[in-house]
C-alpha cells in the first residue's frame, strides 16, 4: 500500500480530478495549499505598498491506493497536471504500514479498496 501525495495547480484541478476516474482511482483528499518551489518571485501591488509574492496557490492531494493502482494513479496525474511550466508541481509515493477503515474495521487492502 502507497500514500500518494500530489501538489498540482489549482487550475489543473479538474482535468486531474477526471483523469483519476478515468483510472477508477477513487478516495482522495483535497486541500488548499500555498508552496513555493521552483517559480520566479512575483512583485503587485497591494493597497499602494509593494509586496513580493513568494508563495503560489496550489492544491495538495493524497491518495490511499494498494500497490497495482500506484502507476495508473501517477500517469493519470502526471499526464493531467502538466503544462510544461516551471511550478507544475510534485508527487510523492510514501510507503504505508496500515490501513484501517473505521467504519468496518477493515484493514490494509481492504481498507483501501472502494466500496461497491
Amino acid at each position: 500500500m502507497k500514500l500518494i501525495v500530489a501538489i498540482i495547480r489549482s487550475e489543473k484541478l479538474n482535468d486531474v480530478l477526471e483523469a483519476l476516474f478515468k483510472a477508477e482511482v477513487r478516495g482522495l483528499s483535497i486541500s488548499r495549499i500555498q508552496g513555493h518551489g521552483g517559480e520566479t518571485e512575483r512583485v503587485e501591488t497591494y493597497r499602494g505598498t509593494t509586496v513580493k509574492m513568494e508563495l503560489s496557490e496550489k492544491v495538495r492531494l493524497e491518495i490511499g491506493v494498494s500497490d497495482h493502482f500506484v502507476e495508473p494513479t501517477v500517469r493519470a496525474i502526471l499526464t493531467a497536471a502538466r503544462t510544461g511550466e516551471v511550478g507544475d508541481g510534485k508527487i510523492f509515493v510514501l510507503p504505508v504500514e496500515k490501513v484501517y477503515r473505521i467504519r468496518t474495521g477493515e484493514q490494509d487492502t481492504a481498507a483501501v479498496t472502494p466500496v461497491s
